[in-house]
């Protein structure tokens, strides 16, 4: 790979930026001048890349979505099994308890935002949980639980909101990690029972 390759464009670097602010400061309250500054372009040069916000916001969700389509199969593909993908999932909110305790889930959070000033793209922010809920669904089918799989991965999918929206509030990272836990033994559970030992076939006479 060439170092031209691996350098960010300024337009990537202009989606990068509006993808912390609107995460650490909301939509709403980010200016065209906040990301600007933030990659140190000129108002002209910002334009050039982008003439309105929601156009940045279209490319922030885009952004998101790609991520969480790589997040998702690079867990199918290094966990073993459909349980420690699911746990792969749970166990994002440790991963992620430092900016959860102080920004919330970067999609729960967006969503809520675009809901409240009723923007025609809150649909699309909200497929990132249509992402999410698709391949918990397709773990859960693989553990034989098909006729449940779907609420299943509703259940799992709201639990991990509240336990974000609750650290969020009380900035409690032991919660997070209790909570954590006690998904990951409740999938214990899910896993079927091994069958009985074959015992070994006796030797017939010759």
């Amino acid at each position: 790979m060439s170092a031209a390759e691996t350098v960010p464009s300024t337009r990537e670097r202009i989606v990068e930026a509006a993808d912390t602010l609107f995460y650490q400061r909301g939509f709403e309250k980010t200016s065209f001048a906040d990301i600007a500054d933030a990659v140190s372009l000129s108002r002209g040069n910002f334009y050039y890349h982008f003439r309105t916000k929601d156009d940045i916001l279209a490319a922030v969700i885009a952004l998101r979505s790609d991520r969480t389509q790589s997040m998702l199969a690079s867990w199918t593909q290094d966990a073993a099994t459909p349980v420690d993908r699911l746990r792969c999932f749970a166990e994002m909110l440790v991963r992620n308890r430092h900016d959860i305790q102080r920004y919330g889930c970067p999609v729960g959070t967006l969503c809520a935002e675009l809901a409240k000033l009723d923007h025609p793209a809150q649909g699309d922010a909200g497929m990132i949980f249509g992402q999410f809920r698709d391949w918990l669904r397709t773990q859960f089918n693989e553990l034989g639980l098909a006729q449940h799989a779907d609420a299943l991965a509703m259940h799992l999918l709201a639990r991990s909101q509240g336990i974000a929206a609750l650290a969020n509030a009380f900035h409690d990272e032991a919660f997070i990690q209790r909570e954590v836990d006690l998904i990951t033994a409740w999938l214990a559970t899910l896993v079927p029972p091994a069958g009985p030992a074959q015992r070994p076939r006796r030797k017939t006479a010759s």
